[in-house]
Parts: C-alpha cells; structure tokens; sequence
C-alpha cells in the first residue's frame, strides 16, 4: 500500500512539475518573435538545467534505487531547459549576453560531469548516492530559495500582482507531493529539499490571502531591477495565458520551482 501511495504521489508530482516546466513557454515565444532576449537574464533557466540534470542522475536506479520517477521527470525538465538555454543563445541581445550565457552553460555541464563521472568511477553503493543526494539538495534548496526575493516584493509593494495565485498554489502542490514522495521512500535527499519548497509555497499562499485584494505601490515595483525584472514579469505573464494581449514575460521562478524533486 505505501508503494503505491509513493507512486501516485510520484506520478502527480511528475505533472505539476511538468506544468510548472513548460510555463515560461510564453516568455520564449516573445524572445523568438521579437528576435531579442532583451532585458531577460538566462542565469535561471542555466541554473534549473543543472538542478535537473543532478536530479535526473540521482534518480537513477544504479545511483539510487526506486526513485525512477525523479529520474523521469527531471529528463524531460532538463531536455526542456535546454531548448530555453539554446533561444537564449540564439537570440541573445549582444554578444557580451551570448558569452555569459556560452560561460555559465559550460560551467554548468563541468559541474554535472564532475558529480556524475567521480559518482561514477570512484564511488560505490552509499557512497556514490550519498554524493549525487549532497549535490542535488544542495542545489534543490538553492533553488527553492530563489522566490525569497518575489516574496519581499509583495510585502514591499503590498501587491500579489507579480505572485500569481496558480502558480503560487502549483508550486505549493508540486513541493508538498514530492516531500510527501520522499517520505514514503524514506529518501531525505528528496524529502529534505521538498519540505522546504513546500513550507515556501505555502509562505507564498499565506501571503496571497493577506494582500490580495491589496492593489499596493505599483510605484515600487517599477523601481525592480535585474533578476525581479523577470520575477515582475512572472505576475503579467499569467494575464497573458488568460488572454490579456498586453504583453509580458515569462514564467521564470515557476520553472525554477518545478526542478526541485
């Protein structure tokens, strides 16, 4: 019974992730159309290519029995994120956003090759899990950090209009199947990261309620910069898959969070 129970979280976790994966499609389709990756960092999208590429090896069977369902998952994240690293640097808007991009792509396949040819070659059994499990959580809590600062917006601005409520209630959803996942496998390297990015989903909920019908300080959020750019474009972006026509960008944490399982 607990084996299945663990497989039927496994599989909804594989859907919302999956969801969460695909939603900065809409900032992409903007960059191919407009040709320009414009203000847009791929710092995110590199770093979640990494998370998913060590969660995908961690996954798999000879690294960590049982846990097939993060392996699949996390392939297909990582196929995803690639595709989105590739545009950025297809349509990158100056040479100087290619060569950062090119530079943290690479690094960014050393890490993993590291992780997975020393879990390979010189370590066995425990050791080799113990080692692929340090490098995905540690990463995976990185990860789940990352809407701290979205989160310190909607308090400054006293606004949700950048923290959609779908997208808040999907990474809630996606953080506590895959904590709930871990817990019935007994995996604290699932668990542990999970639990974190379900107790942030949950921050993000409370929040929500709080401020909601809040219209808050449109000024201060125009003052954002760098990578709250993105985050602001977060909120406007899931008024596009509604139908709105004005304009915006992607979905950038929610792929993010999708990566942490």
């Amino acid at each position: 019974m607990e084996d299945v129970a663990k497989f039927l979280f496994g599989i909804s976790g594989n859907v919302i992730a999956l969801f969460l994966f695909l939603s900065p499609v809409p900032t992409f389709w903007r960059i191919i159309r407009n040709k320009s990756t414009e203000e847009f960092s791929g710092v995110p999208y590199n770093m979640t290519l990494l998370n998913c590429l060590l969660s995908a090896w961690y996954g798999l069977p000879f690294v960590s029995p049982n846990n097939v369902l993060v392996s699949t998952i996390n392939g297909v994240g990582a196929v995803i994120e690639t595709v989105y690293v590739v545009i950025f640097l297809v349509f990158a808007s100056n040479k100087k956003a290619r060569l950062r991009t090119l530079g943290l792509a690479s690094a960014v396949a050393a890490v993993f090759a590291v992780v997975a040819l020393v879990s390979m070659l010189a370590l066995h059994g425990p050791a080799r899990k113990l080692l692929a499990g340090l490098a995905m959580t540690v990463f995976s809590i990185c990860m789940y950090a990352s809407p701290l600062s979205i989160m310190r917006m909607v308090i400054k601005t006293k606004s949700v209009e950048y923290m959609p409520f779908l997208l808040s209630l999907a990474v809630f959803l996606c953080g506590t199947s895959w904590f709930i996942y871990g817990l019935l496998g007994h995996d604290l390297f699932v668990t542990i990261p999970n639990g974190c990015g379900s107790v942030l989903g949950a921050a993000q909920l409370i929040l929500y309620a709080i401020y909601r019908n809040n219209k808050g300080n449109a000024a201060g959020a125009g003052k954002l910069q760098g990578n709250d750019v993105e985050m602001s474009a977060d909120g406007r972006n899931s008024k596009v898959a509604d139908g709105d026509d004005r304009g915006a960008a992607g979905l950038t944490k929610a792929g993010k969070m999708a990566s942490q399982v």
